[in-house]
């Protein structure tokens, strides 16, 4: 049976449950902010090795964008959470800004 599909509200909640587990729970903004830009900068490296032209030398790992994918959303969603805002608003906002912004920017599919 597949697993219902989450929300990101349902994802906040999931990252909040794992991090308040733990005694230490969330690391200031800051500090995650640090966390995701290491992150972003692992997805740069993973995707210029698969579709880039610096492919991966030696022993490196193979390409895991789904997985640096997975981190990043990870911490974004820990960033969110310790700054108490609701990503669903947030994105539904940011589609409204770039509606309105964009909507004569490119040329709509026919």
């Amino acid at each position: 049976m597949a697993e219902k599909p989450w929300t990101l509200d349902d994802a906040q909640d999931a990252v909040d449950q794992w991090i308040t587990q733990w005694e230490e729970g969330y690391w200031d903004p800051l500090c995650n902010l640090a966390r995701l830009t290491e992150e972003v900068g692992e997805l740069a490296r993973e995707i210029n090795q698969t579709h880039g032209e610096k492919p991966a030398a030696g022993p490196d790992k193979p390409a895991r964008i789904a997985d640096e994918l997975g981190d990043i959303l990870f911490v974004t969603i820990t960033l969110a959470n310790s700054l108490d805002i609701d990503l669903e608003k947030a994105l539904r906002a940011t589609l409204h800004k770039y509606g309105i912004r964009d909507r004569d920017r490119f040329t709509p599919r026919s």
